[in-house]
């Protein structure tokens, strides 16, 4: 049977979705606003609540940071100065763990090298989250499978040996894991673009593994068909105003819709 768990809830064919509310950089950079999303977030009724974490000089170089960012979703005149400004730090994921604990709400992150994935297990994590990203980061998933704890893997702009080969990698060290299909699109704005057939595929490929969605689309209707079609994980972006400043806003669900 194809069964995970994630701190006492399980999730399984027979289980209800387990939902999560990906705020991600959603917050502005604003601890404030992240309070609010979780609360938010908690008052849909949602499983748990996402972020990311990045360390910018190992992510990215030094000629990328430096290069201009200048558009309506910028925090930063640089590339570098944007990505800084929507980080957080230690103090603010502690603020993040303050809030989500007195709503009792689980939370999680994404981290995309091996040092925030070890500033992340600090604050004892009930999962990882894997971006597609890092689906073929072999050290990176070698790194985050050894906490064994589980692990929610996106698969954007994979093939089939990709994640296969991640498949063995993680599970070389346990078998904690999920695979999230996923697209490469950030929005999707033609619901054909999703492949959302690809979960049944997913499903007979993997049959010892829980299959989900990671969605990038500002409506609930896919999410629904994804549960039809066996995913048992849910990931939707969310945010209180999908006007605000950022460029993941406007594909998010608002606590309406989350709801």
């Amino acid at each position: 049977m194809r069964e995970l768990w994630i701190g006492d809830r399980r999730i399984a064919d027979d289980e209800p979705c387990y939902v999560i509310a990906e705020i991600g950089h959603n917050h502005g950079g604003s601890v404030d606003t992240a309070r609010k999303l979780i609360h938010a977030a908690a008052s849909c009724g949602v499983d748990a609540v996402k972020f990311q974490k990045r360390d910018i000089e190992r992510c990215y170089t030094p000629e990328l940071l430096a290069q201009p960012y200048e558009n309506p979703h910028s925090f930063g005149a640089t590339y570098g100065a944007h990505r800084r400004a929507l980080e957080f730090g230690t103090q603010e994921f502690e603020a993040v763990d303050v809030a989500a604990r007195a709503v009792d709400l689980p939370w999680f992150a994404t981290p995309f090298d091996e040092a925030s994935a070890d500033f992340l297990r600090a604050f004892n994590p009930p999962a990882f989250k894997m971006a597609s990203a890092g689906l073929t980061d072999g050290p990176l998933l070698s790194h985050v499978a050894s906490f064994r704890l589980p692990i929610l893997l996106s698969t954007g702009g994979s093939e089939a040996r990709d994640i296969d080969r991640a498949i063995i990698r993680i599970t070389d060290t346990h078998t904690k894991l999920a695979i999230l299909h996923c697209t490469a699109a950030y929005p999707v704005l033609d619901h054909a673009e999703h492949n959302l057939r690809c979960i049944e595929t997913m499903r007979t490929r993997y049959p010892q593994l829980v299959i989900g969605w990671s969605g990038h689309d500002s409506g609930i209707a896919m999410a629904l068909v994804a549960y039809t079609l066996g995913a048992r994980i849910i990931e939707q972006h969310v945010t209180l105003n999908r006007a605000s400043k950022g460029t993941d806003h406007a594909y998010a669900l608002e606590p309406v819709g989350l709801r």
